[in-house]
């Protein structure tokens, strides 16, 4: 056996204990019925826009608190509208960016497919963050509210990803049957919880996913989960606590909830989603599920990726 087949029968075989809190499942039945009580307040304006094969929208409306989530939902109007409506992908972006500009989702419309894309919170796009705060922080977003579940950005964030599917099931032009969560990295990651959260999407488009088994991964990660490394550099008698934080948001505790089918990509030279951490999850996936190894790429996916999420989507279940 050669040493990459060696790495991958190690990482089909590899499995990791559940960290799940005693209280998880009332946590985010509290948090999603808090978060399903906010009012939209929406506002979708249609932008100027230069391409003629598109029609663009701005939108904005309430996150799971009074932040304004900002977005693109984007129809092509080069094809005749399905009865019962178009099919969308929800696309969450890899953290520290934003949803970009419409014509990065050409690629959707080509296909036939609706796009809504949002920016999460705080981060490089549009959105501000509204979620108070009551420690301090390390450098980087998921460091506030560390300390807390009740209070932790990545509470907020998870809340706000559900909430983009559900504005999403809202609109006219859509079928709400056909719905599906696309993301890589920390998009990767919010695919999968809406996955496990939310009873929208009909299928989940995980690319080298982040907050996948992340008491392995604040150690070893050179991405995000390394500023939570930080935070607990700086106050070394907090570890437990940020530990039993990080919990209520692992995919490794809430993969049993997942029973859409899912397509999920690892990259074996990620050091920032390290294969691992993903593989800790797949292995626990008991649904329909989908894998795609690129043996020789870092954070990213391989030449042609786009056609295989197109296939799992349109292929059968």
């Amino acid at each position: 056996m050669d040493f990459i087949a060696k790495k991958l029968d190690e990482l089909h075989r590899y499995r990791a204990e559940s960290t799940a809190p005693g209280d998880l499942d009332a946590f985010w039945e509290r948090t999603l019925s808090a978060s399903n009580g906010q009012p939209f307040n929406e506002s979708r304006a249609k932008a100027d826009y230069s391409s003629p094969y598109m029609d663009v929208y701005r939108v904005t409306y309430n996150g799971c608190d009074e932040t304004r989530i900002h977005g693109w939902f984007v129809l092509p109007n080069f094809v005749n509208r399905r009865e019962g409506g178009l099919p969308c992908v929800v696309i969450y972006h890899g953290y520290r960016g934003g949803k970009g500009h419409p014509e990065m989702y050409a690629n959707w419309l080509l296909h036939g497919f609706a796009v809504f894309a949002m920016d999460v919170r705080g981060q490089g796009g549009e959105t501000g963050n509204a979620l108070g705060q009551q420690f301090g922080m390390t450098g980087g977003w998921i460091t506030q509210g560390l300390l807390d579940p009740e209070r932790s950005y990545y509470r907020a964030i998870a809340a706000d990803a559900v909430r983009a599917l559900q504005w999403t099931a809202r609109q006219p032009e859509i079928n709400p049957k056909e719905i599906y969560a696309v993301g890589g990295s920390q998009g990767g990651g919010l695919a999968l919880l809406t996955g496990a959260l939310c009873d929208i999407p009909r299928k989940v488009i995980a690319d080298v996913p982040n907050m996948c088994h992340m008491d392995y991964g604040i150690y070893h990660s050179q991405g995000s989960l390394s500023e939570a490394a930080s935070f607990v550099s700086k106050f070394p008698d907090r570890l437990d606590t940020v530990l039993h934080t990080l919990s209520y948001f692992d995919m490794l505790n809430l993969v049993d909830r997942l029973q859409v089918p899912v397509m999920v990509t690892v990259s074996l030279k990620d050091p920032v989603c390290l294969p691992e951490t993903i593989f800790a999850v797949y292995n626990r996936i008991t649904g329909p599920k989908r894998l795609h190894v690129y043996p020789f790429n870092g954070h990213s996916t391989g030449e042609g990726h786009f056609q295989k999420q197109v296939q799992f989507i349109l292929g059968g279940e």
